[in-house]
This record gives structure tokens, sequence and C-alpha cells, in this order.
């Protein structure tokens, strides 16, 4: 069953539309993620489905039940944002608990949610501390013990890692990926940054300008990008995508976008010419920029590249590594 539905959902701010008409299913147990770049619409969609902002148009459905026009509080759904949103003054026990004190959640089922949360988090030795006394991890793990708390079927969480230095949000993404299967909630999971989308997600949902651009798990949407747009944003590096025509390369047809990600290309004495442009060494590998035919292409290569600026150099592919776009619609063929 779906935990949560969405059906031609489309949100307007006076004249402009941010969101057009977005369909899709999270089902039960799952973590879906809403991936994109700033402005495209998921974190408007996250509010919709929390009742933060209610639908222009559309309907949303949560176990079932048609939430579209109901209160947040009535909707089920535990959220994280990318602030933390901790009280400053409130002991660590105090900030997981303070939803259920506003429920008038009595105070031993109170103390017995707040147990297992701790247990659950590695929080039990910091509940008398104050959100000052944390690290940032330790901040995020309080915000993410107040959604436990909560014991909702559906979580929320907004950018949550956004704040942490990369090794921390390493550390944060297996983490929470580990505390959403164990407690079997439903998590729908707002981020910009694809690293998180492909190591976290279940089914990953790919937003641009208010409509999504595809939908799938994280493998297909590498795999098979359905458009440029979804090619370009997902893999690091991202796929290069250029005019297929100025390479000479054999195309379907012409007037094609070429799509050809950087670790199928290998440099060597065969292939389309080229000069290097920058070598970007990365400990395991290294990244090369190269200019073929007046586009700029990225290679990979293994370990530490003896490659130069100015070095003339030739690029080959596979002829299966090739994914084939329309130039007017951006659309796979």
């Amino acid at each position: 069953m779906a935990a949560i539905v969405l059906t031609n959902v489309s949100k307007d701010w006076g004249e402009t539309r941010v969101l057009d008409e977005v369909s899709f299913a999270a089902e039960a147990g799952s973590l879906v993620v809403l991936l994109g770049p700033s402005g495209c619409g998921k974190s408007t969609t996250l509010r919709l489905i929390a009742g933060l902002d209610q639908v222009t148009a559309g309907r949303i459905a949560i176990d079932g039940r048609d939430v579209t026009g109901l209160p947040p509080a009535r909707r089920r759904v535990a959220m994280v944002f990318q602030s933390y949103a901790l009280f400053p003054h409130l002991s660590v026990r105090e900030n997981i608990v303070f939803g259920l004190k506003a429920r008038s959640v009595p105070a031993a089922e109170r103390e017995r949610r707040l147990a297992r949360a701790a247990d659950v988090l590695g929080l039990a030795q910091l509940l008398d501390r104050k959100p000052s006394q944390l690290s940032g991890g330790q901040q995020q793990r309080v915000a993410l013990g107040r959604a436990i708390v909560a014991e909702s079927p559906v979580c929320l969480m907004d950018e949550p890692l956004s704040n942490l230095d990369a090794q921390l949000r390493g550390e944060m993404r297996r983490e929470i990926r580990a505390l959403q299967q164990r407690l079997g909630m439903t998590m729908i999971y707002v981020t910009h940054d694809q690293v998180e989308a492909m190591t976290m997600a279940d089914r990953v949902i790919l937003m641009d300008r208010g409509r999504i651009a595809q939908n799938g798990p994280p493998e297909e949407l590498y795999a098979r990008p359905r458009t440029a747009f979804a090619a370009r944003f997902i893999g690091t590096p991202p796929m290069n995508v250029v005019p297929a025509d100025p390479l000479g390369v054999t195309a379907p047809r012409p007037g094609l976008l070429l799509g050809i990600r950087p670790e199928a290309i290998a440099i060597g004495t065969e292939g389309i010419p080229a000069t290097v442009r920058n070598v970007e060494y990365l400990g395991a590998d290294s990244l090369i920029e190269t200019e073929a035919a007046g586009q700029t292409i990225f290679a990979k290569a293994d370990g530490k590249s003896e490659l130069s600026p100015g070095a003339a150099v030739r690029l080959a592919w596979a002829e299966t590594d090739c994914h084939w776009f329309d130039t007017e619609t951006g659309e796979r063929l």
C-alpha cells in the first residue's frame, strides 16, 4: 500500500505556478528522495504534504486518507528541518519530548518514547545537555529524536544535512537510512545533493522547474536518464551532453545531443582528437577536462594522470555507452 499519494498537485504563488500537476506515490516503509536544484519545487512539495502550505489544485492522501484540506496536526507526520529548530534554553530531554507535552501525552508514555529514541540514536548520555553543548551531528540526532518519539508513520526531512561538514554528512546519511529501515517508517527526504539521493533512496524523484523530470530507482536515473537535464544532474561528475554533429560521430540522425559518461571515455591513440585543458587529481582517479571540436568533454582516468594542459589526445568510447537526446525537447530517444 502507498503511504503517500500525490495526484495532479499544483501550487501557485500569485500568478506564478511553482508546482505543476505533480503526481507520485511513496510506498509504505520506503525512503523517497525529492531531488533537484534550488527553485525546482522540492521543498514546496514537502510543505504541501506536511500541510504547512495549501495546494492550489490536486489531492494528497496519506495512508489512504485524503488530507488535502487538513491542518498539519491532523496529518500524523513528523518533520525534520534544515535548521534543526531546537530550543536553545531547553535540554536535550526537553527538546525531544516538547511535542509530546504539547499534545498532553502522559508522563509515563513520554518517558517510554524518550528512552527508546535515546537508545536508538545514542543520546542517553546527552539528555541533560543544552543544544549549545552539542556538535552539529548530535544536534541533528536530537531533531531526529523528536521525530521518532512522535511515532508517526511518515517522516518528512527538508535538507537535514546541509549544515554539516562533508565527513559528518556521510556518517549521518548512513545513520538516517539505517534508522528508517529499522523503524519501518515512510520517509520523504528533500535534497539538492545527488550523492545523498543515490546512496539513500529506494526511489528518486528528480524535479525541474516545478515538474517531475524522472521518477525511478537511483540506478535507473543513472543508467537511463530520461532527459538531457537528468543526464547532466545525475552522476559525479555529470554526464557529458554535447551536440553530436560537430564531433563527427555516427548518430541515429542529425541534430541530436550525445550523452557519454566521463568514466566511459578512454584516452588513448584512437577516437576523436581533443586537447587537454585541465587535470584534477582526486586520489582514486583524475578528472580530465578536454576540448574537442569546440565542445568541452570530461573524461575520468584511474589514479593520477600524467597528462598536462595542452596535450593532444584522442577520446574513444563504446557505442553501447552512448545516450541520445532530442536537441529541441531534451527527451531521450
